[in-house]
């Protein structure tokens, strides 16, 4: 499982790369571009939720690893939360449809209590 999941996100790596070195890209081409690296992202995200979740993966990292590894997503998750609010603001000003749409996202992702599932 680990080795192909290493392959599967060395060749997202490498269509990122091709996608960022593209000139000259329409409208079109970089929403797909965008896609593509929110759905690379997602599939990580999932990825470390399945670790972080099973406590058979994460007893085998030490205390300094676990660490480093939440000092690191730490880091990675605020700046994307920060310009995450930066182009949320950017949209609020340009359209009250693009707040709406992301609110309406939100409420539809959100789990009541009762649906909650903790292994």
């Amino acid at each position: 499982m680990g080795e192909s999941w290493v392959q599967a996100s060395e060749r997202a790596l490498e269509q990122i790369r091709r996608f960022l070195e593209r000139r000259d890209m329409d409208r079109l081409e970089i929403i797909q571009s965008m896609r593509f690296i929110l759905l690379s992202l997602h599939r990580s995200l999932l990825g470390w939720m399945n670790w972080v979740n099973n406590p058979d993966i994460m007893v085998a990292f030490s205390k300094e690893e676990l660490t480093e590894m939440n000092r690191r997503l730490g880091e990675f998750v605020q700046e994307f939360i920060k310009y995450d609010i930066e182009v949320t603001k950017q949209g609020a000003r340009k359209s009250g449809f693009v707040i709406e749409a992301r609110r309406e996202a939100e409420e539809s992702s959100r789990r009541r209590p009762d649906e909650t599932f903790y292994i």
